[in-house]
This record gives C-alpha cells, sequence and structure tokens, in this order.
C-alpha cells in the first residue's frame, strides 16, 4: 500500500486545482462511521483513543453535543440519514425480532419513490459517490436486477458491501447467525415429537406418522437449510462491489478501509474541478473488527481501539486531500455515526469488541441516549466558526435539507421531511433548534419521545416502554445480544417514565408527579403531539417483514457459478 500512497500523492500533487472557487456550489464530504460511540473521540472526551485528525475537524469547525440519530440500528438510521425522513415513513419499521438485512437476497430496501441527498445533489450537477457500506437492499426478483443498488438513488459511483460486516465475515471471529439456535424452541419440538409417539405406542390416537413424519421432515429441512447458512454466509453475503460488478466474493478485510480511502481520495481527484457529494459510509468499527497491520495492536483498546485509530487515519487522508486541491474553503465535512456504540459486542475469546458511549445510558439498539446520541461535527472553513459547540437538539435526518438547500434545490414538498436546514443554527443566525420534538422508534414502535418546549431550556425525554437488560442492573442485553422491542423483552411504563436531559443527561432517575410539578401537562403535551405525528404517517409496505428478511436463493448475487460458492477476487486498485 506504501507505494500506491507515493504514486497518489504525486497525482494529486500534479491535479492540485489553482482556480477561484467563487460561485461555485459548495462540496460536501459526508462521513458515516459504523457503530462508533460518542465518547470514543477525543474531542467529546476520550483521553486514551487517539483521534487527532477528527479532533481536528471539531476544532476547526461546528461541534454538535446534541446529535441525535432517527433510530438505533444501522438499516433505519440509515433511510432517515439520506431521505430526512423518519425511518417508519420509508416502510423500515420491523414487527420481528430483526430489524435490519442479514442477507444480500433480501427482496426488501430503500422504496424507489424515496429520494435521497444525492439524488438532490445530482439533479444540480454533481458527481455523487458512496464509498463503504449501502445495508439498505440489493435485488428484487433476480439475482443482477440491482433494483436496490445506490447507483438508483443517485450515487453515480459506489465501491462498497451492499449488507453489513458480521463476525461471519471475518475468519475467527464466530457466527453471529448461530445465536439463532437460542431462539429455536428445541425442547418443545422434541417434547411434541416424542408426546406423538407415546400416544401412538399406547393406542390413544391412530396414524401417528401422518402427524410426526411431516414434521420431523420439516423440522429436519429447517435445521439443514440453517446450517448450510451458517456455513456458506461468507461466500453468499459478505461482498464487495464497484458499481454493479462483484469484484470480491467473500471478501479480505486485510486493508480494506485503505483500499476504500484510496479510492474516496480517486473520487475527489478526478472531479476536483466540479461541484460534487463523497458519502463516506465506514465499514469500521462495526464487527467483525477488523484493522490493516499498520495499526493491529497499536492502541490501548485492543482491535476496537485500532479499528477506530484506523478511521482516524482515514479521515486525515481525506482532509489532506481538500486540502492538496485546494478544496478546504469550498467543501463542507460533516461526520457522525449511525448510532452508539454496540455494548454486547464480546468476542469468541472473551474480548470487549464494543465502543464507549461516554456518560449516556445503554447502547446500540436502544433508545437512550448511548444507543442515539452520536457524534455531529461540522467543518467549512471559509463559512462556519471554528471551535464552536452548539447544544441544542439536532438530527442526523437535518443533512438532506442541508444539502439540497446548499446545493440550491428546493426541498421536496410531496412528502413529510423531518430534517430542518442546519445552517441557521450552525452560522448563528438562530439560537433555538427547529426539533422542538423528537420520535424515538423501535423497529415499528414508537419507544420515546423528546421535547424541547420553545420558552424553556429544559429537555424532556418520555419512555413508553424501555428494554429489560441483562445481566440486571447493567445498561445491556448480553442475554439476546442486542436488546429486542417486543413484548416479553421490554416493560411498559403507565405513566410513562420521565426525564429531564438538561439536568440528568446520563438517565439515572425518572421524575415522579412529587418531583416535577408540571410532570401531567408535560405527558399531555407530548400525547397531543404523538397524535398529531402519528396522523402524518402513511402505511408503506414493510420492507423488513419476514417475506422481505429471508435468504432467497434465486435473489443471491454471485460472481461465480453456485457450484464454486460465488468465489472471486477481481479487485483493480488502479482502475
Amino acid at each position: 500500500m506504501r507505494c500506491i500512497w507515493i504514486l497518489l500523492l504525486g497525482h494529486i500533487f500534479v491535479g492540485t486545482w489553482s482556480l477561484s472557487h467563487q460561485g461555485q456550489l459548495p462540496n460536501f464530504v459526508l462521513i458515516m462511521v459504523d457503530d462508533l460511540g460518542i465518547g470514543d473521540l477525543g474531542c467529546y472526551g476520550n483521553t486514551t483513543l487517539r483521534t487527532p485528525n477528527i479532533d481536528r475537524l471539531a476544532q476547526d469547525g461546528v461541534k454538535l453535543t446534541q446529535h441525535i440519530v432517527a433510530a438505533p440500528l444501522c438499516t433505519p438510521s440509515r433511510a432517515a440519514f439520506l431521505t430526512g425522513r423518519y425511518a417508519i415513513r420509508s416502510g423500515f419499521a420491523s414487527t420481528l425480532y430483526a430489524g435490519v438485512y442479514f442477507f444480500s437476497s433480501s427482496s426488501g430496501g430503500l422504496p424507489r419513490q424515496e429520494v435521497t441527498f444525492a439524488q438532490i445533489a445530482k439533479q444540480q450537477g454533481y458527481a455523487t459517490s458512496l464509498i463503504g457500506k449501502w445495508h439498505l437492499g440489493l435485488n428484487c426478483e433476480r439475482g443482477d436486477d440491482f433494483c436496490h443498488h445506490p447507483n438508483h438513488y443517485g450515487f453515480d459511483h459506489f465501491y462498497g458491501i451492499p449488507v453489513t460486516n458480521v463476525r461471519d465475515c471475518q475468519p475467527g471471529h464466530g457466527s453471529i447467525l448461530k445465536r439463532v439456535f437460542d431462539y429455536v424452541p428445541y425442547g418443545s419440538i422434541g417434547a411434541a415429537l416424542m408426546t406423538l409417539v407415546f400416544l401412538r405406542v399406547f393406542g390413544i390416537i391412530s396414524s401417528t406418522w401422518k402427524l410426526v413424519l411431516p414434521l420431523a421432515l420439516l423440522t429436519t429441512m429447517a435445521v439443514a437449510v440453517f446450517v448450510f447458512m451458517v456455513f456458506t454466509y461468507p461466500y453468499f453475503n459478505c461482498i464487495l462491489m464497484r458499481n454493479l460488478e462483484i469484484v470480491e466474493q467473500p471478501y479480505s478485510s486485510e486493508n480494506l478501509t485503505q483500499k476504500m480511502t484510496y479510492e474516496a481520495v480517486k473520487f475527489l481527484q478526478r472531479n476536483s474541478e466540479r461541484s460534487f457529494l463523497l458519502f463516506f459510509s465506514f465499514i469500521q468499527v462495526h464487527t467483525a473488527l477488523f484493522a490493516s497491520q499498520a495499526f493491529h495492536g497499536k492502541s490501548q483498546h485492543g482491535l476496537y481501539g485500532d479499528a477506530v485509530e484506523e478511521v482516524d487515519w482515514s479521515v486525515g487522508k481525506l482532509m489532506e486531500t481538500l486540502d492538496m486541491l485546494g478544496l478546504r474553503e469550498n467543501t463542507l465535512v460533516y461526520l457522525t455515526s449511525d448510532h452508539g456504540a454496540h455494548l454486547e459486542e464480546v468476542s469468541v475469546h472473551g474480548e470487549m469488541h464494543g465502543g464507549w458511549n461516554g456518560i449516556f445510558r445503554a447502547g446500540k439498539s436502544t433508545n437512550w441516549e448511548g444507543g442515539i446520541r452520536v457524534p455531529g461535527i461540522l467543518r467549512w472553513n471559509s463559512v462556519l466558526p471554528g471551535n464552536k459547540s452548539i447544544h441544542e437538539p439536532t438530527s442526523t435526518m437535518d443533512i438532506f435539507p442541508t444539502v439540497a438547500k446548499l446545493a440550491g434545490a428546493d426541498i421536496p414538498k410531496d412528502r413529510y421531511i423531518d430534517g430542518h436546514d442546519l445552517m441557521p443554527l450552525l452560522l448563528g443566525e438562530v439560537d433555538r433548534s427547529e426539533h422542538e420534538f423528537l420520535f424515538h422508534y423501535c423497529n415499528s414502535f414508537l419507544n420515546a419521545v423528546r421535547w424541547h418546549p420553545l420558552n424553556s431550556n429544559s429537555i424532556w425525554k418520555v419512555f413508553f416502554f424501555t428494554p429489560n437488560l441483562s445481566p440486571a442492573n447493567s445498561t445491556t442485553c448480553m442475554h439476546t445480544h442486542v436488546c429486542m422491542c417486543l413484548k416479553g423483552y421490554v416493560t411498559y411504563h403507565n405513566p410513562p417514565l420521565l426525564f429531564d436531559l438538561s439536568r440528568d443527561p446520563s438517565e439515572s432517575t425518572p421524575l415522579t408527579p412529587q418531583e416535577e410539578p408540571n410532570f401531567h401537562m408535560i405527558l399531555a403535551t407530548i400525547e397531543q403531539e404523538v397524535i398529531r405525528h402519528t396522523q402524518t404517517l402513511t402505511p408503506m409496505p414493510n420492507q423488513l417483514s419476514l417475506g422481505n428478511l429471508l435468504w432467497k436463493p434465486w435473489l443471491q448475487p454471485c460472481c461465480s457459478t453456485l457450484s464454486q460458492l460465488c468465489t472471486c477476487n477481481r479487485d483493480n486498485l488502479t482502475s
């Protein structure tokens, strides 16, 4: 990789753009790190992880301290980010255990009628690219129709993975799919079969085989298919693509972040003389964790820390490229995470592979602050002030209208846009966020609501239900690997739990009517706003239904024959 970087830097110096930016539309470099905790960065209080490049972004720009994702899981969070709309409006509203896609051959995906900020920018003449993780569907009817591919949502160029990075994609990290076994009622199935046999032997019922045989066959087939999926998962689902071409299947994580950084730098080079939008969607620091040799074993926090520090290196390379191309003054840079750190991630060797959410409670898959409060850093040297912090509630959905307005486009008026343009707040033209209310969904269920009254500094948050944590008195759901939203895994509250985040950001102690004289007024106001919000929702096909989540062999993308288990390696770094 060293030789590649030397050649690359030479090309950058030769192609450095010296033209004036006056009058040109701003460029956008939007960076999303996967599963990064707000407490993992030095600029948000971490003193043991080295993130100098990201910290420099915050020093040179604006840091949002109450930046909120629209969902605490990857797929719905990314849908909301791209469209500026709550994920439930796009049909990302699971009623099942799973709230994300695990298979490249699932049929669900971002509905084509949704509009992304990339489409808005492309219509304004921007060059657009997505590098990294997509996780919003791939195929619909065939294994090569690519109906949900990023190219159909405004991204001219795509280099990355269509699903997500899980343990099964990395040798030696175990299998996340095997945890499904925990939810299979083997005891009940066995007891039912034995009971039927017992009743038949003693003549209580006849023709038991008509019941036992089909049930036994179905059980055997289900187990066989599941075992097949576990052992073939990397070949079918760990896919690296360049546009519509599969270039590596299964992909190797070695130098993967470096390769993606190189791809991003090439995109910036190619488009330095026109307006561009780059969405760099890191695969790190989602498990299975990985780091290239240059970073392996270098941090104080094991493989997780190594991965965070490699992300910081990559961010530094992107910023260095903007500087070399003379693009710093006309490029809005934004960095965030898709949700809080995954606290339940423990490796097969017992190492903690999750991050840190600082003072905030719980993490990924929950609507406690640790699951939804994420880093939010924006730098635009010629426009935004430096070393500024904003403590008003903001949302990752705000990027959609911000990009649209800066790109000179109109905000779509045929749909609800839940995000708000950030520029007035960033520039200090207004002191208050436009987000008086924010709604926090757990899959399809409205879990909590945040209210920042216009005439108050308080930030009220109510929970209608909370996850059942395990071990007891912890902030994790170790028994299920992520916290669930379904009955049996949550506790409902009547009246709802009430917190004032302005006084209790860690959500340590719910308020009572005796402690808060406006308790009932706050709940009544939020209840009325929930009714209003619900009336704006239009029923949509469920993109995370069982039928859309299941593995479908006929939708399987494959770069070779199935008999070869879909294997290839034809990625060309110099293309």
